[in-house]
């Protein structure tokens, strides 16, 4: 599993007009090859009366699927434009489907990749861009004597609280970075005098939204 990488944050669509000609980026996540080519599939359906659906997908933690269809556009003047904008942006796990509804006016073959790079950058503006980091949750048990002082200390620290639970005891859930996780049970046992009891759950990825 990667430390961290860049999506979008799910679905989203943006419209541009371009010399007349209509231009509709649909975007998505996708985490496999099946998922990319049904969210295609669908776009092509919903806009069965389009002149071209052009698509591009980028899939797997070293981007190993990677895909591009122009759709009857001339030859490397659609999907690739889409998929580059991805490499760009460094972007996995993600599918786009851009639609054109032609108006009548040629564009020519620098106008096309242009067209369809723009529809992509500003489609996935629109729609969102997630950094998602592998984080693990570390569980921490104190005595209801040390709640104040713990919350206190892990509200203003560098780890993100997940969780509180009041039990018997009181217990924290605490997202931290795989490779603090040491450093956070080293800190955790001083803060609590080595009263506290700090066991390694498990992993997961938290999605911080970039504002570009």
């Amino acid at each position: 599993m990667l430390p961290s990488y860049f999506t979008v944050k799910g679905y989203g669509e943006h419209e541009i007009e371009i010399q007349r000609s209509r231009f509709i980026a649909y975007i998505d996540r996708a985490e496999t090859e099946e998922q990319a080519q049904q969210f295609i599939n669908d776009i092509k359906k919903k806009n069965w009366n389009a002149t071209h659906n052009c698509s591009a997908y980028m899939i797997g933690e070293n981007d190993q699927i990677q895909k591009a269809n122009d759709d009857g556009e001339p030859s490397g003047t659609a999907g690739v434009p889409i998929l580059e904008v991805l490499k760009k942006r460094k972007l996995k796990d993600t599918v786009v489907v851009v639609t054109r509804f032609f108006g009548g006016i040629k564009l020519g073959a620098g106008g096309l990749i242009r067209a369809y790079g723009k529809a992509t950058s500003e489609g996935l503006s629109a729609t969102g861009i997630v950094e998602r980091k592998l984080m693990r949750v570390m569980h921490t048990t104190i005595d209801y004597t040390l709640l104040g002082k713990v919350e206190n200390e892990l509200r203003g620290s560098q780890y993100q609280l997940k969780d509180i639970h009041y039990l018997e005891k009181v217990e924290f859930e605490t997202y931290v970075e795989e490779a603090k996780a040491e450093e956070y049970t080293e800190w955790m046992t001083e803060l609590t005098n080595g009263q506290g009891v700090i066991n390694s759950g498990e992993t997961t990825y938290l999605e911080t939204l970039l504002h570009l």
